[in-house]
């Protein structure tokens, strides 16, 4: 267990600047798609997104974060889990700025009580053709989370230490939109499956933190 009182002052002191990078990403990536995330990742103009990784109290001790299930619908990532986010608009200063606005937008979340602590490396999407910058935030209470039902199915409160635990690591068969059935890393807890994109920026945020965190 995370016990929040106990790594909030850690979480604030992870090392941004020398991030594990694309390598830890790509350990939770399907083998299809790890070449060509490869290529993009410095070539081609994808649409720019930002989506928030947030850490908070979960039941008042324990630290946790925000996952949300998708809608179902016929594209590339209907029914998918994600973190709160999305594309970048006219109206944003900064990708930064994108990301706490779709975390009001989606899930409630205000800006005003996060403190963002850094950035993740910025992933290529294959599928949609989204560059997306994951940012790192924390708030000292747990937010009145509330589902924007057009963009939210449903909303998954899941403890943090979940993703330090090696049980949790598994492979599964995968059913992708254009009808292929594919064996693909993830992270499968209580018949929850979190692949792709997702997994791949907990996978760097893991390894970002574990030697701080095992040392608490």
């Amino acid at each position: 267990m995370l016990k929040f009182p106990e790594i909030i002052e850690t979480l604030k002191k992870l090392n941004f600047s020398h991030l594990p990078g694309l390598d830890a990403q790509l350990r939770m990536a399907p083998v299809h798609r790890q070449d060509e995330i490869r290529k993009m990742q410095s070539a081609g103009t994808p649409i720019k997104s930002g989506i928030l990784f947030l850490i908070y109290p979960l039941n008042n001790w324990e630290a946790g974060t925000i996952l949300i299930q998708r809608p179902f619908y016929d594209g590339v990532h209907g029914g998918q889990i994600s973190f709160p986010g999305g594309g970048y608009e006219k109206g944003d200063q900064t990708l930064m700025q994108t990301a706490l606005r779709e975390a009001q937008e989606e899930v409630s979340v205000t800006p005003d009580a996060v403190e963002v602590l850094g950035k993740l490396t910025d992933l290529y999407i294959p599928p949609s053709n989204h560059l997306v910058s994951p940012y790192v935030a924390v708030t000292t209470s747990r937010p009145d989370f509330k589902p924007d039902p057009k963009e939210v199915d449903s909303i998954i409160e899941l403890p943090l230490s979940l993703f330090f635990n090696p049980e949790v690591l598994q492979t599964t068969p995968i059913s992708l939109s254009d009808g292929r059935t594919l064996m693909c890393p993830c992270y499968l807890t209580n018949g929850l499956v979190i692949w792709g994109a997702t997994a791949m920026m907990i996978s760097e945020f893991v390894e970002l933190s574990r030697k701080r965190f095992d040392a608490n």
